[in-house]
This record gives C-alpha cells, structure tokens and sequence, in this order.
C-alpha cells in the first residue's frame, strides 16, 4: 500500500542508548528505561484493560507507560506528554488520549517550538504475546492532520531495530479519510511506504469517528487476519512479501497514540478544530499455549473439530477428525461470541437454522450466524437458531461434516474446549 511517508515511526522504550545511535526509524521519544530488556512472553497470557477508575486518574501502570518527545522521522507535529493531561482515564470505563492545540511548558520539537500536545502508550516491559486475538473498542477523532493507531512492535526491538522487529499496524486513520481505516505490516524490505496491508471503508460513507468500533487481528504463525467489527477484510501469509523475511513469528508488545501531523496524514489546517481524543473503550489480548493462539475443541469418540483439508475459502467443511493439533484444529473463542481458526469464523451454512443446517469456516461477518454460546453443560449453542453443534448420526468417523441440531443432551452434542 503506497503511503506518502519514508519512515515508519519506531518505539524507543524498548532500545538502548547504543541502539538509538544509527537507528534510521529512531525519532526522540524516550521511554522507562527499564524496557530495554525484551520480557519473555509466558506460555499462556491474557492481556485486559477496560479502563475503569476515576475520571482524571492515570492508566494502570502495571500494564502501560508514556512516552515523552517528539518523532523527527514522520514529521509529526506533536510532544506526547507524560501524566494526565493528554491521557487520563474520563470516570466512565474509558481512557480519553487527547490531542491539543498548546505548548504549556515550552517544548521543543524537530520544528522548533512545539505547536501541539498528545499522549502514547505502550506495555513494552509489561506484556507481550506472541499469536493470538488482538483487538481493541475505540472512537477515534477526526480532522485533517489527525493520525490515531494501535499497533504492535517486536520486542526484540532493542537488539535488530527497526524495520526488522517488525511492526503490525492493527488499526490506522488519517484524519483525510473519515470512513475508511488501514492495517498494516511493516518489516525488512516492505517498511513505510511500502508497507504491506489495505483498506477497509464503512458503507455510505459513514464516519468511524461517529461511533466505537472493534479492530482487531487474528495472529497465528504465517498467518495475521485483519477485522473490524468482526468483518475479515484482509489476510497476511509470507506468500505476500515476495520472497522476503516473515518476522511476526515472535513477541510483540501493544501501542496506543494519537499522533498530530506527519508525512501521510499532513498537517492540519483551519478546518481542524482542538482539542480532539482517541476514546478507548477497551484492549485485550487473548493467547494461548497452542501453536496458533487457538484451542482444540474435543468432542465424540475424543475426537477434534476441524477445517477440513486446513482450507481457508469460503464454504471450507468443518468435520470431526482425530486430534492433531494443526492450526486447522486450533479456535479461538472471541469475546464478540464467534468461535474461529485460520482467520476465519465458524459459521451455520447458508444463515440456516433447520435441524441439519451444516456448519462451515466463512468470513466473519458479525451476522447471527457466527454466534456462539458454550453452556456449562458442554453445548456449543447457536443462539439465533437455539440448535446445538452437532455430529451427524452421532458418527464419529474421519471427515465426518458437523451440523446444528435441537438440543438433546446426546454426546454428540458435547463438547471440551481446551
């Protein structure tokens, strides 16, 4: 995706002095030095914030930091400040970043004297994932010169810089192109403006910054899917880069800002107005221990619900199969009610709510025929057709093509996820 921008902007909490010297992407923020350390990322981790507290208190410590500065390499126009005047939490289970026309204290940026205020975060040094559903609720801002993003760096970060370490950008806005968000995947060779990723626009022009939605990636190894509001629009394998090196097979760690100006959003202009906010409403990170962030989900004769052939079109069958703990077998249960694998959602074939409706791996498209509820009694329940998953017959053969049916009790509608 071509963007008018050289370089990539590059989280300096996690590098060290002698790494900041002769870091191309290296702008001047600086950070807790306690990040300099890569952590090593836990078996099993699950990362949440929902940003409960007082209003005017700051975010949760244990789980972000602030960086201070400016950042010289996309030519932003903002100093992120620490404390709580550009991020504090509003009383009401959000965290407000606020972008402000001010120089309160006589900051000094690659311009010259700072025009502009903001705020970004990141867990460097608290937590990092590797794979899994990475997603965050947000209302972003608006206005020409506005650059809000959530993204993801390497933790190695500090040892290889940057573009090496990677970079998924899960969501980006430039404030230019009101209904329409971007993700991205920067590392060695496709970094800045040769970034690999795409579009996703609302229908009729609608605005993002009207209204919270949900951006999220699926990560698996070779394997980032892009959603938002739970509509898939793009998927990333090493088959895309052209020959060039894979790098998100690794730790990642989280990043929240709301960045002013810059080679692509351009600078604003007498028709943005101040201040502006980033409201989140949420993040977290589901992982797991499994190779693809997933689980297996056991059913009858001890036997895995699967992806038929680990296809990923649309209409792949989704059967009974003898466990093997391939990304095929492997489904993450999303907090939006979906169960999917391969970046994909398992889905009741054709909106179906007959007994004998098959099930299927499609894109997820938010509708209520991906929804899923798992009772303490072990269904696997379609709440839009009140039918539970099940095996046909009750036969636990290879290959055997999964459907809803009533709920009976039978062990062909029982289910282990984990």
């Amino acid at each position: 995706m071509a963007r008018p921008r050289v370089l990539r902007r590059c989280l300096l909490a996690a590098l060290s002095a002698a790494a900041l010297v002769g870091s191309a992407a290296v702008g001047t923020a600086q950070a807790d030095a306690s990040a300099a350390a890569a952590p090593a990322v836990a078996a099993v981790s699950t990362f949440s914030d929902t940003f409960d507290g007082p209003a005017g208190a700051a975010v949760d410590s244990g789980k972000w930091q602030l960086e201070t500065g400016d950042n010289v390499n996309n030519h932003e126009r903002q100093y992120y400040t620490s404390g709580t005047k550009n991020a504090a939490l509003d009383g009401q289970g959000h965290l407000v970043i606020t972008a402000k026309r001010e120089n309160p204290a006589n900051y000094q940026c690659w311009y010259g004297t700072c025009q502009y205020t903001s705020a970004r975060l990141n867990t460097s040094g608290k937590f990092s994932a590797q794979y899994g559903h990475v997603e965050a609720r947000m209302k972003i801002p608006r206005g020409q010169g506005m650059w809000p993003a959530f993204w993801m760096l390497g933790t190695d970060i500090g040892q290889v810089g940057w573009p090496n370490s990677g970079e998924i950008d899960v969501m980006e806005n430039v404030g230019f192109e009101p209904s329409t968000v971007h993700g991205t995947i920067h590392g060695p060779g496709y970094s800045g403006s040769a970034g690999i990723g795409a579009p996703y626009s609302l229908p009729n022009g609608q605005a993002f910054a009207d209204a919270f939605h949900t951006y999220a990636v699926d990560w698996a190894p070779d394997s980032i899917t892009w959603s938002v509001d739970g509509n898939v629009y793009q998927r990333r394998t090493p088959a895309d880069l052209g020959g060039k090196t894979w790098v998100f097979n690794k730790p990642f760690f989280l990043i929240l800002n709301l960045a002013v100006g810059g080679y692509w959003p351009g600078d604003p202009d007498g028709s943005t107005s101040f201040p502006q906010q980033l409201v989140v409403d949420s993040v977290s990170v589901t992982t797991s221990d499994t190779p693809s962030g997933g689980k297996a989900i056991r059913g009858l004769a001890g036997k895995c619900v699967d992806v038929a052939a680990a296809g990923t079109a649309n209409g792949t069958a989704v059967q009974l199969y003898d466990c093997n703990g391939t990304a095929a077998q492997q489904w993450t249960v999303g907090s939006d009610g979906t169960l999917r694998a391969l970046g994909k959602c398992l889905d009741v074939k054709d909106n179906g709510t007959a007994d004998g409706s098959q099930v299927q791996l499609w894109d997820c498209t938010g509708g209520p025929n991906q929804k899923w509820a798992i009772s303490s009694a072990d269904d696997i329940v379609n709440p839009q057709a009140n039918k539970c998953l099940d095996v046909p017959s009750a036969n636990s053969a290879n290959g055997t093509r999964l459907q809803i049916w009533t709920c009976n009790g039978t062990a062909a509608q029982k289910w282990t996820v984990g």
